[in-house]
C-alpha cells in the first residue's frame, strides 16, 4: 500500500525548493536554481535503487527500473518536469496541510484575507473528507509538476520494494523548462529508449489526454510616423490607431474568455505602443489542423489588407509554429491510451478522456518519435495562489503508474 505520509513528505520536500523558470533566459535550464532540485532527484533515484541514473549538462534526468520478468515486453516511460511557472512566484513556498477537509472555505492567509472557497472553486467539494495540500496564499504550490515527480518516484520505489508485482523495463525522465515551452527541446528520445511514455502532468483525478492544441505565436509590428502634433495634419501616422484596427478586425468572440472545449482562439496577451511603433503579441490555438492553418492565414490576410489600405507597409507579422496536436501521433497506437484507461478502471477511477486546452511536453515528444499521452497528477488551480492538490489523488496517480506497468507486462 502506498504510504500517505511518505507521499506528503516527498511532495513537500520538492515544492519548498524554488525552481521557477525564466522565458527571457537563453540557457538550459533557464535558471540556475533548477539544478538544486535536479541534483537532489538524482541522488534520490539512486537511493531508492534505480539503475542507470544520469543527468546531462542541461539537467535532463533519466533512470531505469529493470524488468523483473523473463519475456520481452515494450519498454515504457514516465515523464514529469521540475520547473514551475514564471506566471506567479514559487519562492518560499509554505505548504499547508488540511486534514479531513470539511467542504467549507479554507483561509489561506488571514492577514491578507486570501480564501480558497468552494463557492468559486467548485471542484473542491468532490474532495470533502480528504487531505488537501494548499499554499499560504502568497505563492503558487508547484503541484504542476512536482506532484508528477512525487508519483513517479513513489511508484518506482513501491515496485522495487514489491518485486511480486511483475513489470517490464521502465524508464523515467525529469525535465527543466516545460513551463516556458522548452521542456522537450533537448530531450534525447533515442537515449530514453522507450516504446512509448506518459507525462504525469494532468490536473484532476481521472484525466487522460491524448489531444492538445495546435499552437503558434504571432508578433505584429505596426509602424507609424511622429511629427509635432500641432503640425501633424496629413503627416502623422499613429501606429496605435492602426493596431486598434487590426485588433478589432479579428473575431471578437474567438478569444480565450469566450471559448471552451474544442473551440480555438486568438489571444492578444501583450501590447506595447507609441505613435511610431506598436507591437502586439498573440498566441493562436486550435485543435483542428485545418482551422489552425486558417487562423494563421486570416492574420496574414488582415496584415496585407491594412498595408493595401494605407498604401505602404505599415504593418508586418511574424508567425511561428510552437507545437501540434499529438492526436495525430497517438491515434495510430491507441493501445497505449487503452492501457492507461484500463489501469484507471481497475483502480475504480473514472477515466476523464478529454482534449487539453493547452500544450504538453507529450505533444513535442510525440512528434519526436515518443508517443506520449498525459495522465492526471491531481493538482488544481495551477499557476497561482489558489493551487491545491488532494493527497489521495497523488496516491491514486501513483497506483495508476504501477498498474500500467503491470498491465504492460501481460503483453507478449
Amino acid at each position: 500500500m502506498i504510504s500517505k505520509q511518505d507521499i506528503i513528505k516527498r511532495f513537500v520536500g520538492y515544492v519548498t525548493v524554488d525552481t521557477e523558470s525564466d522565458p527571457e533566459s537563453t540557457t538550459t535550464p533557464s535558471t540556475a536554481k533548477q539544478w538544486d532540485l535536479a541534483n537532489a532527484l538524482v541522488e534520490e533515484l539512486k537511493a531508492i535503487g534505480m539503475q542507470d541514473v544520469t543527468i546531462d549538462d542541461k539537467a535532463y534526468i533519466m533512470a531505469t527500473l529493470p524488468s523483473n520478468i523473463d519475456h520481452e515486453v515494450p519498454t515504457i516511460g514516465f515523464i514529469s518536469h521540475f520547473d514551475t511557472t514564471p506566471d506567479f512566484t514559487g519562492k518560499d513556498v509554505k505548504p499547508q496541510i488540511i486534514d479531513s477537509y470539511d467542504g467549507k472555505d479554507i483561509v489561506l492567509n488571514e492577514a491578507e484575507n486570501i480564501v480558497l472557497s468552494p463557492d468559486y472553486f467548485e471542484d473542491l467539494i468532490q474532495y470533502k473528507g480528504q487531505t488537501l495540500i494548499t499554499t499560504d496564499g502568497t505563492t503558487l504550490l508547484g503541484a504542476d509538476d512536482k506532484a508528477g515527480i512525487t508519483e513517479i518516484i513513489s511508484a518506482m520505489e513501491y515496485l522495487i520494494q514489491n518485486p511480486e508485482i511483475k513489470h517490464g523495463k521502465i524508464r523515467v525522465g525529469f525535465t527543466p523548462d516545460e513551463e516556458i515551452g522548452r521542456g522537450a527541446h533537448h530531450f534525447d528520445v533515442e537515449k530514453f529508449g522507450a516504446d512509448w511514455a506518459y507525462t504525469m502532468d494532468g490536473s484532476q483525478i481521472g484525466e487522460l489526454e491524448y489531444e492538445n492544441f495546435n499552437a503558434a505565436g504571432a508578433v505584429v509590428k505596426v509602424k507609424g510616423k511622429i511629427v509635432h502634433p500641432g503640425y501633424a495634419k496629413g503627416k502623422m501616422i499613429n501606429s496605435m490607431y492602426i493596431a486598434t484596427e487590426f485588433i478589432n478586425s479579428l473575431p471578437r468572440m474567438e478569444t480565450p474568455e469566450h471559448t471552451e472545449g474544442y473551440e480555438g482562439f486568438f489571444h492578444l496577451y501583450s501590447i506595447s505602443g507609441e505613435v511610431e511603433e506598436t507591437v502586439l503579441q498573440y498566441i493562436i490555438r486550435d485543435h483542428d489542423r485545418e482551422h489552425f492553418e486558417a487562423r494563421k492565414e486570416m492574420m496574414q490576410k488582415l496584415t496585407n489588407e491594412l498595408n493595401t489600405q494605407y498604401g505602404r507597409e505599415v504593418i508586418s507579422i511574424e508567425i511561428k509554429d510552437q507545437y501540434f496536436n499529438m492526436k495525430e501521433k497517438v491515434e495510430p497506437v491507441m493501445h497505449i491510451v487503452d492501457i492507461a484507461e484500463e489501469a484507471m478502471k481497475q483502480l475504480d477511477i473514472k477515466p476523464l478522456i478529454k482534449a487539453i486546452r493547452g500544450g504538453t511536453d507529450g505533444s513535442q515528444l510525440s512528434y519526436m518519435g515518443l508517443p506520449c499521452p498525459n495522465i492526471f497528477a491531481g493538482g488544481h488551480n495551477f499557476h497561482g495562489r489558489y493551487e491545491y492538490v488532494p493527497v489521495e489523488s497523488m496516491i491514486k496517480a501513483t497506483e495508476v503508474i504501477c498498474k500500467i506497468a503491470e498491465l504492460t507486462a501481460l503483453k507478449k
